[in-house]
């Protein structure tokens, strides 16, 4: 008797697709119509500070499959649960957010998948020539992702996945594909904003690094012609920053009433209990007193979300935010006046300065 052939792996990860979450689709490629599936399961989902690249080793287990493949597995998604979403605008907790998401339980919270920044990434250009999907092939691609995001294990409640700053711009479309989808955002007032970013040291890389596409966005909203991004002091270009990423916090806002709901970072660690109940309420989930003091003693919070090895806690960001506030006084109060010169030339940038501030 002959030996059956052997399927292929990424065959194999295609027919266990619709059914668990242990087969992961971690990036798209249009230019191929391909994506790549990885056998996953749950403590990778909780282990990965984020769902890109970093996630891949020695002994990580995948393959390619076509794209429309992929779609019409994604077509027989079963047993599919709510799906959350927790934008924010950038260094402001999100990680923390949803790892304390992940302590309340029931929660299956997927971090900064890739997908999400190539879906942004082509919706910024559909229309134009270079745009590699049409409409129609855009909304198939966003479909097939809520669909595969929405899959979770047998005690999963709601899955929430947490954007990268960078693809706040999506929320509104989301929740528009997604009916009963809810969705957090997370920001800080401007001057704990520039005090964060002026802290860290890799601040001049990220924001050097994330400003063109920020400032190329911001230009998009006023008629008043903004500085080029080498004219600005590292305190503009973060407050630069912070004003692009924060127009999108208040688009979601204002497009999706009801469903939005903006916390406070500093607000969250002040009262973690309160805060977090009001954010498990928002995505339908149980938020009694005894499971909100338990998280509110959660060692997550004395733990440096994105690097969990690594203590942090809300004393020591206090400790460092002083001492930046020292160090880089100049900065802030550059970065502080740009935003009063915007304010200034723009009532509508002004309208989403102080709905962020009040």
């Amino acid at each position: 008797m002959s030996t059956p052939p052997k399927v292929p792996f990424a065959e194999q990860l295609l027919a266990r697709l619709p059914a668990t979450p242990d087969v992961y689709a971690h990036k798209v490629d249009f230019v191929r119509g391909a994506v790549l599936l990885l056998q996953f399961d749950g403590a990778a989902y909780r282990s990965a500070s984020f769902l890109d690249d970093r996630v891949l080793g020695p002994t990580t287990k995948g393959g390619w499959a076509g794209l429309d493949a992929v779609a019409a597995a994604a077509q027989r998604v079963q047993a599919a649960r709510p799906l959350h979403f927790i934008f924010h605008t950038g260094h402001v907790g999100s990680t923390l957010l949803s790892r304390l998401l992940e302590e309340a339980g029931g929660v299956l919270a997927l971090r900064e998948p890739l997908p999400l920044r190539s879906l942004a990434e082509a919706q910024d250009v559909l229309g134009q020539p270079e745009s590699l999907l049409s409409d129609q092939q855009f909304a198939g691609a966003l479909d097939l992702f809520l669909r595969l995001w929405s899959r979770g294990y047998e005690a999963t409640r709601a899955v929430v996945v947490k954007a990268t700053s960078s693809t706040g711009r999506l929320a509104p479309l989301l929740l528009g594909r997604q009916a009963g989808s809810r969705a957090v955002y997370l920001n800080l007032r401007a001057e704990p904003y520039l005090a964060t970013l002026l802290a860290g040291a890799n601040s001049p890389l990220d924001l050097r690094g994330h400003g063109p596409l920020r400032i190329r966005r911001l230009q998009a909203r006023t008629a008043v012609p903004l500085q080029p991004l080498h004219a600005l002091s590292l305190g503009e270009l973060a407050a630069m920053s912070w004003l692009s990423e924060t127009c999108c916090q208040h688009d979601a806002l204002r497009l999706c009433p009801g469903r939005v709901l903006a916390v406070d970072f500093d607000a969250l660690l002040g009262e973690v209990a309160p805060q977090l109940g009001r954010v498990l309420a928002h995505f339908g989930l149980p938020a009694d007193a005894d499971l909100l003091a338990r998280l509110a003693r959660s060692p997550v919070l004395g733990q440096y979300s994105k690097a969990p090895e690594h203590a942090y806690t809300p004393a020591l960001r206090a400790d460092t935010l002083r001492e930046s506030r020292r160090v880089n006084a100049a900065e802030i109060a550059r970065g502080l006046a740009y935003l009063e010169r915007i304010a200034a030339a723009d009532a509508a940038l002004a309208s989403a300065m102080a709905a962020t501030t009040s």
